[in-house]
């Protein structure tokens, strides 16, 4: 990759993050309310978002806001189901929950603070919602996570 190309991806991930900014202050504030019940804080470079591991509140697995993720386990590396194949539609292999959260993490960084928005409009936590199926398709593929390009 030249020295532009890296230039202006540095410039975009830059970008990405502030105007994801209002989500992960949100993210900052719900993750510190953690920390005195057992959640840790920790930099999740992969991911390119602060991690709360162990957070004491939610059904599991994990939750992304910004870039912060909000995760019941201890790390990023639990496999999980696909929202497909959950919902019986068709059979995939089990995906890394990481993989999964940063998929969401660069779809905040597009959409900033119209992501939520655009994600309960897009049918909220479910197979339908194409936010979803993209974040699996990400975690399958190691590309799109943007679902209206593939």
């Amino acid at each position: 990759m030249s020295r532009a190309a890296r230039v202006l991806r540095g410039l975009a991930l830059v970008l990405g993050v502030v105007w994801a900014s209002p989500w992960t202050l949100l993210g900052l504030l719900a993750g510190l309310a953690g920390l005195p019940l057992g959640a840790r804080l920790r930099l999740a470079r992969r991911e390119r978002a602060l991690l709360f591991a162990g957070y004491p509140w939610g059904p599991g697995g994990a939750m992304t806001l910004g870039n912060v993720i909000l995760s019941t386990g201890p790390d990023l590396d639990a496999s999980c189901a696909t929202y497909e194949h959950r919902a019986g539609r068709c059979r995939q292999r089990q995906v890394r929950l990481g993989d999964h959260e940063r998929a969401h993490v660069y779809q905040y960084m597009l959409l900033g603070p119209l992501f939520v928005p655009v994600y309960f409009l897009c049918g909220g936590i479910s197979v339908r919602n194409p936010l979803e199926r993209a974040a699996d398709h990400y975690a399958l593929h190691g590309h799109g996570w943007w679902p209206w390009r593939r």
